[in-house]
């Protein structure tokens, strides 16, 4: 349970890093981090963002598997882009302005949080 709450926690942090970097280039991703209430608001948020991809995102990229296969791929970033921006319209914690803005967003999310997790151990053992 710690190691889900870390983890949980750690893709709070990625997606500020995002939002932060989307805000310095005026990209169209912004997070609320003013006060407690925020951040407990994006805890949600990416609650959000994880409960899309596992359902929806999931059943999605199932259905273009063929597609995904001729595009190399790219399908498969296209879906992960358009869970994000659903969950970014839900006004969570975090706003997304447009699909590219969820293009970016997602990308940068994605590569924050895989680098973030890294830190947490595997099992309890360790």
């Amino acid at each position: 349970m710690k190691r889900f709450l870390l983890k949980w926690a750690m893709m709070v942090v990625a997606l500020v890093i995002a939002a932060a970097i989307c805000t310095t280039f005026k990209l169209g991703l912004s997070a609320k981090t003013g006060s407690v209430g925020d951040v407990l608001q994006l805890f949600i948020g990416v609650a959000a963002i994880s409960v899309l991809n596992a359902t929806l995102g999931r059943v999605l990229k199932f259905l273009t598997i063929p597609l995904n296969c001729l595009t190399f791929g790219l399908c498969a970033v296209v879906i992960n882009a358009a869970m994000f921006y659903i969950a970014g319209t839900l006004n969570l914690g975090f706003n997304v302005s447009s699909f590219f803005s969820a293009l970016i967003g997602s990308a940068l999310y994605s590569f924050f949080g895989a680098a973030l997790t890294k830190f947490v151990p595997e099992s309890e053992d360790d």
